[in-house]
C-alpha cells in the first residue's frame, strides 16, 4: 500500500516497483485513509509518507500498530534531520528510506521490510549513528512523542482544533502540549515554532 498526498509521486513509486515485480494493491492520499483501508486490503508492507495532511505519518504508523501489531511500514521522508526517521522507528516502523536515495533502493527497501526485516538507508543509517555519538541532534529530541507530532503540525500552520481533530483528543490537550513545547523549546508564539523547525530541518519552506 502506497500512501502519499501526491498523486504523481504515488504513480512513479507505482511504476519503480511495477519494473520490480512488486504489486501495488492499494494507494491512500493521507494517513486517516491508510487507517481506514488497511484491515481491508491487508498489504504485506505500507510505504508510508511521513510528510502528508492531517495526522501525518508518524502518527498513521502508531494507529496502524494499534489495529494490527504484526503491520511492516516502510516510512519515507524528504526531510534531512534526524528527528523524524528515530522517531518513526521508534513508533514502530520496520525501515526508513529517505527520498533522496537511488530509485533501485525502493524496491530493496520494500523487500526487506517484506521479510520482517530492517531497513535504514546508509546516509540515514549514518546521520543516525552520528547524532548519538556526538548527542546532538535537534532540539526537537527534547519533546515526547505527542509533543512532536503536535509541534510539527503547528509549525507546519495547522491551528490547535485541527490538531485536536487529526489526533483525536481535546483542544484543551493540545493547548497542555503546546505549552509545554514552548517551554522546552524556548518559543513564544506559533510563529517561533514554525521558525524552529525551519531551521532544523523539520519542516520544509
Amino acid at each position: 500500500m502506497l500512501v502519499d498526498d501526491h498523486a504523481l509521486v504515488r504513480m512513479g513509486f507505482r511504476m519503480l516497483l511495477a519494473d520490480a515485480q512488486v504489486e501495488v494493491v492499494a494507494e491512500a492520499g493521507d494517513g486517516e485513509q491508510a487507517c481506514q483501508d488497511y484491515a481491508r486490503v491487508r498489504p504485506d508492507v505500507v510505504v508510508m509518507d511521513l510528510s502528508m495532511p492531517g495526522m501525518g505519518g508518524i502518527e498513521a504508523v502508531r494507529r496502524l500498530l494499534a489495529q494490527d501489531a504484526k503491520v511492516r511500514v516502510l516510512a519515507l521522508s524528504a526531510h534531512e534531520d534526524t528527528a523524524h526517521s528515530s522517531r518513526v522507528l521508534r513508533a514502530g516502523a520496520l525501515g526508513y528510506l529517505a527520498k533522496r536515495s537511488a530509485p533501485e533502493a525502493l524496491a530493496t527497501a520494500v523487500r526487506t521490510v517484506a521479510r520482517g526485516e530492517r531497513y535504514v538507508d546508509p546516509q540515514t543509517a549514518q546521520a543516525l549513528a552520528m547524532a548519538q555519538l556526538e548527542g546532538g541532534g535537534s532540539p526537537a529530541d527534547v519533546l515526547s512523542e505527542r509533543e512532536f507530532s503536535v509541534f510539527v503540525q503547528l509549525a507546519r500552520g495547522a491551528s490547535v482544533a485541527q490538531v485536536a481533530e487529526n489526533l483525536k483528543v481535546s483542544p484543551s490537550t493540545v493547548g497542555t502540549h503546546l505549552y509545554h513545547v514552548k517551554q522546552k523549546l524556548g518559543a513564544s508564539n506559533q510563529s517561533e515554532l514554525t521558525l524552529v523547525a525551519l531551521r532544523w530541518g523539520l519542516i520544509q519552506a
